[in-house]
């Protein structure tokens, strides 16, 4: 799990932080990667991390909801089929409980360290699930993500795009499905609208990669899109 993976780098890193500890270094950097059901994340998490280890980056894997044991504990009740009755808010409100914790243990030690943390989703899927799936206001989750994380943004998010009817016929593919993967198509093209809608937001740390082509083709743009942001990230 990577909050286990997390401790066991803490002494080793964190220690060099010294009392800043809320401060950042600037050889940190925190990356993110969004995208519905089916958009192969998982593939290219692992590829992300080859390609920034092989440039010397300490790197800390983790993931939203989860990340801690309360996160993790967070995930299982989200994703569980008998929390079908679940409202959007309490949704919501347990996914920012869960990124809190996430922060203060995991998120802000490690790039105070000079660790660069890659995440599997992180607010901007708050956005695109609870407010564009749920709909959710985005004033209202704009509220959570300033008390929650201050300033703190991510410095690059890859959206890996895909329509909602692709994405679902590969989630279906992978056997049993939680309570997210689950909801019905239309739910998945709001999300999916959401995503993009923040990308045009935000085009200064967006980068859409089109998650429709084969896994060698979306892997050889995510290391076209890593090596120009590592050059200025040093």
């Amino acid at each position: 799990m990577a909050w286990r993976l997390y401790l066991s780098l803490k002494n080793k890193y964190i220690a060099t932080a010294g009392p800043c500890f809320n401060n950042r270094l600037m050889t940190s950097q925190f990356i993110t990667v969004e995208g519905i059901e089916g958009a192969g994340k998982t593939t290219q998490l692992a590829f992300i991390r080859e390609v920034l280890e092989a440039a010397g980056k300490k790197v800390l894997p983790t993931r939203e909801p989860g990340g801690t044991v309360l996160g993790e504990e967070i995930r299982s009740l989200l994703l569980q089929q008998r929390q079908q009755g679940m409202t959007a808010e309490a949704e919501l409100l347990l996914l920012f409980a869960a990124r809190a914790e996430h922060l203060h243990q995991v998120i802000r030690p490690a790039l105070a360290s000079g660790i660069w943390v890659l995440c599997d989703r992180f607010t901007e899927a708050s956005y695109a699930y609870q407010g564009g799936g749920r709909g959710i206001a985005w004033e209202r989750i704009a509220v959570l993500e300033n008390w929650v994380q201050g300033e703190l943004r991510p410095d690059l998010t890859l959206l890996f795009d895909l329509s909602a009817e692709q994405g679902l016929a590969r989630a279906g593919r992978r056997g049993l499905m939680d309570r997210f993967e689950s909801e019905e198509l239309a739910f998945f093209q709001r999300v999916r609208n959401a995503y993009l809608e923040q990308a045009s937001r935000h085009p200064d740390r967006y980068r859409i990669v089109d998650a429709s082509r084969s896994v060698a083709v979306v892997r050889a743009e995510v290391e076209a899109i890593l090596h120009p942001f590592l050059r200025e990230s040093v």
